[in-house]
């Protein structure tokens, strides 16, 4: 029977999007199973064949849940805000939406094409003002919330203000900017500007002065993700360190259970690292030095400076050794750190603001990369050590961070390798304070195993005794105290960007008030241009309708605004990670007006019971979401501490890329007058060797022709000129893999030529007459020219055989090379399935009783199925149905028992195929909700067992007997077969050793 995949997947996606087969019931009685693929942003270059693993992956599962008997909630979305489409609408003016709106139409088609099982009426767009709307109210609910220390959690802000009016800051315990301390008289005498700006100092959502990446070229602040080598991942454009106005997300005040939740979480164990060292756990000290600029210069002589000494400034530090402060000789401050303008002497400011200048063209990233480089400049002033009197330069360099800590670190060069390399460049002091036979003036020590030295009281201590010991000195002394401090900062918020949700707020009298809830959703206003004004506000700045009248609640004019009763809106937008945070909450309540879910739908669907997506969200997307979802809990709003219960990173599908190699070859035209170059480019093959003799003879005719005929010469130079060979260079360039000859790598020349006009006039040297292009892998990326079209496999070889092959790559969690070659041997594997049913072209089905083979056959691949569905080992399976259908074309098995289930088990993997054939066998209803098959192990029970029969140890042949025989029994059976007695060779057995089901021994 001819296996028409066009025509049968056609019908089928047709039939589940007619009678939405896979809309998720809210029948709550049921039990239920959450799926999910992490959120698709839609760019313009649609999927390619190596974007669906994950999905497919997902697919299989969610519908595997289906047979089960699960209420399956599998969802899709897309992250419609973003930077690449506003790149384009600066580019083109055409407004974001409608290439937003194309880039969506174009994934849909295509992953329909595919046969995913989504709920389609569920579908959510982060872009869409009915779904922002909601993702303002969680901003408006950050801001209005502060973190209790106390009680671990979130509060509404009003029950700080109780706080306030009744004790002020006494017995607080919040997480805050700065530590502040007023009583409940000051609070209550305080104005309301003043109450608004103490408030901000506790918000979880606030504003506060901020270092940030900000790229001028793209006009924006960009997240560290958004950055690679100092510039951006969009575009490549310069990246620089700045301090700007930016809203914030308190994230750090959910460090300790950002970390703790991790070992609840069935993820992988490199992506829990990641979380872990991001958020950065450090247990140790906080100490002051004071600070005196009237000390000695670093060379000794006296400071002259005009500048009157700085005797009131402090440097406190977090340091993880304080066991040994004794060995501090410099201190070092990040230079970003506010201490620094307060303590550079008039002498430095020009070196010092250099080097500012100069480190703020590097990204945090780049400089937590940088292990090796060392530089720096000194301030002038001096810091004095505690324990030990010692003054120390205090120098700045951008080894230290701002974001870590306090942004300052007292420096223990002979225990440090960074403090070691900065002070062997700078000629510092490095002074052994841990016992230990390295040369330290060479070489660090950073071991924690040896004892103290040099350090007073805190000789022969080891590492736990002196850290407890100095502790308890620094706190005696009121000059510091044991803490636990966490790299990571809070998530900056802002964007300077046109495409993004709007924030909900508007300023009044300098300080931000959010919008009432009944103004939601705040939507982005018209603009004529995308890019920032001429005063250079954000491109909200340029929009005519976007200010907010507060008597009447509503949005007016800009040219209105009077700061009195008309005030201005926040000119940012939101993050791209604002609207992908919650979405997993959405899609259980994607419809409901009057809240952002259900509590009864929130605690139905609960967790994520699978999500399936890459890696690189590790320390993005999955943190903020982990936050965003405790802090929905804190507030009573979901029921559940963790979004995610099991997470897969699928690896990627690696592309196959074509490579030609161009000689391009330059000649100097030597005339009278002047020197023309010019360069000729000929494309050679990977598999001959090159004569360059041969190739310089070849361009020099090309040279002299072009030289003669083409370029605008005199008739005196053309007469008078000379060639001068220049120099030879091979290069390796990507060629478009659709320029191939069918499956082969033979490359099709013409196609070449006409791909662009530097190639037009290309020569060739071919070998055998073909031109053969290297091959080679690589990531699939439209740069690379190795994309390969999934709507292209679908129509040559059908989505079943795409999903199939996928899988069949390897585990789910590797990356793999695509190799199209491969799909033939898939789809062989379809063609033969799907002929199980037939008798060349009839239907041939029969209701005998199947054989015991055939039920031993089903039930195998049954078993293996169910291990290899529930350790995800997609590829396995796929091995799984290749084999049993094999077999079953061996037994010519036509049996409804065997064919019925078996449809059903193939359905999750390739779906069209299987619907099909339970169509055909006479059901009116779709597969998709028919029970999984169950296991019976009675059929791979056998009847008989193949003894092994040894002879005095020795193996001599099997022996087949049926398992439930006696001792007694097989050892008659033995002795009455006939090679028994050829064996025995007439001699009496001494011992017969039968062990059943295992062993037959005998002993003469």
């Amino acid at each position: 029977m001819f296996y028409d995949h066009k025509a049968i997947e056609k019908k089928w996606q047709k039939f589940w999007q007619e009678n939405q087969t896979f809309k998720t019931s809210d029948n709550t009685n049921l039990p239920k199973y959450y799926v999910l693929d992490m959120f698709p942003y839609p760019s313009g270059a649609g999927l390619h064949v190596g974007h669906p693993l994950g999905y497919i992956a997902s697919d299989i599962y969610a519908r595997y849940k289906r047979h089960e008997g699960f209420n399956v909630l599998h969802p899709i979305g897309y992250d419609s805000f973003g930077l690449p489409a506003e790149q384009y609408a600066i580019q083109t003016g055409q407004h974001p939406a409608i290439t937003t709106e194309e880039n969506i139409t174009r994934y849909e088609e295509q992953l329909r094409k595919i046969g995913f099982s989504f709920d389609w009426s569920r579908e959510v767009r982060t872009s869409e003002p009915d779904y922002y709307k909601w993702t303002q109210w969680i901003f408006i609910e950050l801001f209005h919330s502060w973190y209790n220390k106390e009680t671990d959690k979130a509060e509404a802000i009003s029950t700080l203000i109780n706080h306030f009016e009744n004790q002020g800051t006494e017995n607080l315990n919040a997480a805050q900017n700065e530590e502040l301390n007023f009583t409940a008289e000051e609070w209550k005498n305080a104005n309301e500007n003043e109450k608004q700006d103490l408030l901000l100092n506790f918000r979880l959502a606030y504003r506060a002065e901020t270092t940030v990446n900000w790229c001028p070229g793209l006009g924006t602040v960009l997240a560290n993700d958004e950055v690679k080598d100092g510039k951006s991942e969009r575009g490549g454009f310069p990246v620089f360190q700045k301090k700007m106005m930016q809203w914030s997300m308190r994230i750090s005040a959910y460090s300790e259970r950002l970390l703790e939740g991790l070992k609840t979480l069935d993820w992988p164990q490199p992506l829990k690292d990641s979380q872990e060292y991001w958020i950065g756990k450090s247990q140790g000290a906080l100490v002051k030095f004071s600070v005196d600029s009237s000390q000695l210069s670093i060379d000794g002589s006296q400071n002259t400076d005009n500048q009157q000494p700085t005797t009131d400034n402090e440097i406190e530090v977090f340091t993880t050794r304080p066991d040994t402060i004794f060995g501090a000789t410099f201190m070092v401050l990040a230079p970003e750190n506010p201490l620094v303008e307060k303590l550079t002497l008039d002498s430095q400011k020009e070196e010092i603001q250099n080097y500012i200048e100069q480190t703020s063209k590097k990204t945090e990233r780049d400089r937590m990369a940088d292990v090796k480089s060392v530089s720096g400049a000194f301030t002038g002033s001096y810091a004095e050590n505690p324990f030990n009197g010692k003054k120390m330069p205090v120098y700045i360099s951008d080894y230290v961070l701002m974001g870590y800590g306090t942004g300052a670190v007292m420096a223990v060069p002979a225990h440090d390798e960074r403090d070691h390399r900065f002070a062997k460049k700078f000629g510092l002091e490095i002074l052994k304070v841990v016992e230990t036979e390295e040369n330290i003036q060479e070489n660090s020590f950073d071991s924690k195993d040896s004892v103290c030295v040099n350090s007073d009281f805190l000789n022969g201590l080891n590492y736990k005794e002196a850290k407890a010991k100095i502790i308890e000195e620094l706190e005696k002394r009121n000059i510091g105290s044991g803490t636990i401090n966490y790299r990571q900062r809070d998530a900056i918020f802002s964007r300077q960007r046109f495409w993004g949700e709007p924030v909900p707020v508007y300023y009044k009298n300098g300080f931000p008030y959010t919008l009432p809830i009944s103004a939601l959703p705040l939507k982005l206003p018209e603009v004529e241009k995308y890019l920032p004004t001429e005063d250079g506000d954000p491109p909200l700045g340029n929009a005519k309708e976007f200010a907010w009248d507060e008597a009447n609640e509503k949005i007016v004019a800009t040219d209105l605004i009077n700061n009195e009763t008309v005030f201005p809106l926040e000119l940012s937008t939101m993050p791209g990670w604002a609207g992908s945070s919650w979405y997993f909450l959405r899609y259980m309540d994607p419809n409901n007006e009057n809240v952002f879910v259900s509590k009864e739908k929130a605690d139905y669907w609960g967790q994520v019971d699978l999500y399936i997506g890459g890696s690189e969200h590790a320390t993005g997307h999955l943190l903020y979401s982990r936050f965003w979802n405790k802090f929905l809990k804190d507030r009573g709003f979901i029921a559940q501490e963790e979004p995610f219960k099991k997470l897969i990173n699928q690896g990627m599908i690696l592309g196959m890329s074509a490579f030609a190699k161009r000689n391009s070859t330059f000649y100097n035209i030597i005339t009278n007058n002047k020197v023309i170059s010019i360069p000729v480019h000929l494309y050679i093959s990977k598999n001959i060797e090159i004569d360059f003799d041969l190739i310089q003879n070849i361009n020099l005719e090309k040279v002299q022709q072009k030289f003669l005929t083409d370029l605008d010469i005199s008739d005196d130079d053309k007469l008078n000129y000379a060639i001068e060979f220049v120099e030879n260079e091979i290069q390796k360039i990507h060629v478009d893999i659709t320029f191939l000859k069918g499956t082969t790598d033979e490359l099709d020349i013409e196609k070449f030529k006409n791909w662009r006009s530097e190639y037009a006039d290309a020569e060739f040297i071919l070998e055998d007459g073909k031109y053969i292009v290297e091959r080679e892998v690589e990531k699939m990326s439209k740069s690379k020219y190795n994309v390969v079209n999934p709507d292209e496999i679908c129509e040559e070889f059908g989505a079943d055989c795409l999903r199939l092959y996928e899988m069949f790559l390897g585990p789910l969690e590797q990356s793999k090379p695509w190799n199209t070659q491969g799909l033939t041997g898939v789809y062989g594997f379809l063609k033969r399935f799907y002929n199980l049913y037939f008798n060349e072209d009839e239907l041939c089905i029969s209701d005998e009783k199947p054989s015991k083979e055939e039920y031993k056959t089903l039930h195998t691949l049954i078993k293996k199925l169910s291990t290899d569905l529930q350790n995800y080992s997609f590829n396995t399976s796929v091995s799984s149905f290749m084999i049993a259908v094999n077999e079953f074309q061996k037994l010519k098995t036509n049996k409804r028992k065997i064919l019925e289930p078996l449809a059903i088990l193939i359905s999750p993997y390739a779906p069209h195929i299987a619907e099909e054939l339970w169509q055909k066998l006479g059901n009116d209803t779709s597969i998709e909700f028919e029970t999984f098959p169950f296991f019976d192990e009675k059929f791979l029970i056998e009847d008989n067992f193949d003894y092994p029969v040894s002879f005095n140890g020795k193996m001599r042949f099997k022996l087949s007997l049926p398992i439930s025989l006696s001792k007694e029994e097989i050892e008659k059976c033995v002795f009455e077969y006939k090679k028994t007695g050829d064996y025995l060779q007439g001699n009496t057995p001494k011992k017969v050793i039968i062990v059943p089901k295992k062993i037959i021994n005998i002993v003469f």
